[in-house]
C-alpha cells in the first residue's frame, strides 16, 4: 500500500510525528468526511502543512487553510535554450533582483494595474475597504520566506523555464487575520494575538453571514494571488526577451468545493496540490534541488490522497534551528547557533553553476527533505513530465522583515 492509515489519518511518506498529532486534532474537529498527509507534510499552524481536510459541504476552516491564502506556483517554458543565456546568466539574475520587488517595498514605484483591484468586493464589503490601497500596493511583489523567482534548465531539451512561488501577500493575511479575529470576538483589524500552532482549527459555517463573507474573501484572494504570479512572471519573460509557449499554473492554501465518492465536500488543502485525471501542476524543490511538472492520473491512491499532491519538497529544519537564535553581543543583537552555514551553501551553488541572488540559511537545500523521494511516495497519482533543474535563483535576503511570509 503506498500509505498507511494511522487513526484514520492517511499518511503518504514518512510519519512527521507532530504534523500527524495535528492531522489527528482535524479529524477530530467538526464535520469532517477523511484527512490525509501529503509526503511533504510538516507541522503549520492549525492544520499541518501537506495536509488535507475534507469536511462536509456547509463548514469550513479559515486556519486550516492558513494566513497565505492560495500561495502557489506558476511556471512558463520559453524557446529559449541555455547555450543562448548562458553567457548573459548573471546579468539576466542582476536584473530578476532588481527590477522585481521582494519583502514589503515595491521597487517601481508606479502600481500594477489590473481587472482584480477593480472587483467589486473592494468597496462592497466594509472590512475590504481598508485592504484595497494594500492590495494595488503588493500587487507583483514576491514577498519573502519561502517564496522565489528562479530560472530553470529542463536538460534533455536545454529549454529555458520560469518559475515563481508565492500568495496572495498583505492582503490575504489581513482576510485570515480578521475573520479569525472576528470567529473570537475582536475587532477585524486587531493584530494577531495569541494564536497557538496547536490549537484545533477554527471552523465556519458557510451558511452563516461571516461564513460568506469568508468565502468571497478567500476567492478574491486567489484572484489576487494569481494576477500577482502572472505579473512577474509577465516580468522575467520581458527581461528574458522571450514569451512563453507553456505555462502552468497552480494553487494550495485554499478550500474548494468538490465531490468526494459521490457526496459534495469542502475539501481544505494547506500546503497540498490539486491533482485530477490530467491536471498539470508546477511543484518545486529547494534552492538546490530539482522541480518538477506533474500530470494527475487516475488510481486507487489518487482517490485515497483527496486528488491531492505535494506543493513542494517539505521542511527538515524549523527556520530558527537553521538561522540560529537572537543573542546579545558587545551591544548588538547577532544570529547564534544555527545549523546552516550560508557561505559554504553558496559556494556549493556556485560551483553547479546556479546564480543566487538574495536567499539565507533558512532557505537552504539542507533545511528542505530531496523532492524525488518524497514524489515516489505519490508515483502512483502522478506522471512527472518535465525534470527542471535550477540556474537562476532570487529570493528575499535574510535582513527583509516579512509579516506575510508563510
Amino acid at each position: 500500500m503506498p500509505y498507511q492509515v494511522i487513526d484514520g489519518v492517511r499518511v503518504f511518506g514518512e510519519p512527521e510525528p507532530q504534523a500527524l498529532a495535528q492531522a489527528k486534532t482535524c479529524a477530530r474537529t467538526g464535520r469532517v468526511a477523511g484527512v490525509a498527509l501529503m509526503a511533504d507534510h510538516h507541522k503549520g499552524y492549525s492544520q499541518p502543512i501537506g495536509g488535507v481536510v475534507v469536511y462536509e459541504p456547509d463548514q469550513v476552516s479559515p486556519s486550516g487553510v492558513g494566513f497565505d491564502i492560495a500561495c502557489g506556483n506558476k511556471a512558463a517554458r520559453t524557446p529559449l535554450t541555455l547555450p543562448q543565456i548562458a553567457p548573459d546568466l548573471p546579468r539576466i539574475m542582476d536584473r530578476i533582483w532588481q527590477e522585481i520587488s521582494f519583502g514589503i517595498g515595491r521597487k517601481n514605484p508606479r502600481p500594477v494595474e489590473h481587472p482584480v483591484l477593480e472587483h467589486p468586493l473592494w468597496r462592497d464589503e466594509k472590512h475590504l475597504r481598508s485592504l484595497h490601497r494594500m492590495a494595488a500596493d503588493q500587487l507583483g511583489t514576491v514577498g519573502g520566506g519561502n517564496h522565489y523567482v528562479d530560472l530553470f534548465v529542463e536538460p534533455p531539451t536545454q529549454r529555458i523555464w520560469v518559475g515563481v512561488h508565492f500568495g496572495s501577500r498583505g492582503p490575504g493575511f489581513r482576510i485570515a487575520s480578521g475573520v479569525l479575529n472576528l470567529m473570537r470576538n475582536r475587532p477585524f483589524d486587531d493584530p494577531r494575538t495569541g494564536e497557538r500552532m496547536d490549537e484545533p482549527p477554527a471552523l465556519l459555517d458557510l451558511e452563516t453571514e461571516l461564513g460568506r463573507f469568508y468565502w468571497e474573501a478567500m476567492h478574491l484572494a486567489g484572484q489576487f494571488a494569481y494576477a500577482g504570479r502572472d505579473h512577474v512572471v509577465g516580468q522575467v519573460l520581458r527581461i528574458l526577451g522571450t514569451q512563453a509557449d507553456l505555462e502552468v499554473h497552480n494553487h494550495h492554501n485554499f478550500a474548494w468545493l468538490e465531490e468526494i465518492g459521490g457526496q459534495k465536500a469542502i475539501v481544505v488543502r494547506k500546503g497540498a496540490t490539486p491533482n485530477f485525471p490530467a491536471q498539470l501542476s508546477f511543484v518545486g524543490g529547494s534552492m538546490g534541488d530539482i522541480s518538477v511538472i506533474l500530470r494527475g492520473k487516475e488510481s486507487d491512491e489518487a482517490r485515497a490522497s483527496y486528488r491531492s499532491t505535494v506543493h513542494g519538497a517539505g521542511r527538515l529544519m524549523s527556520r530558527t534551528q537553521a538561522v540560529g537564535k537572537w543573542r546579545r553581543q558587545g551591544g548588538r543583537r547577532v544570529r547564534v547557533g544555527g545549523a546552516v552555514d550560508m557561505e559554504a551553501v553558496r559556494r556549493n551553488l556556485v560551483a553547479r553553476g546556479i546564480e543566487l541572488r538574495g536567499g539565507g540559511p533558512d532557505e537552504a537545500p539542507a533545511v528542505y527533505r530531496r523532492l524525488q523521494p518524497v514524489l515516489d511516495a505519490h508515483a502512483g497519482s502522478v506522471d512527472i513530465l518535465h525534470v527542471l533543474e535550477p540556474i537562476g535563483v532570487a529570493m528575499a535576503g535574510p535582513e527583509v522583515f516579512d509579516p506575510y511570509k508563510d
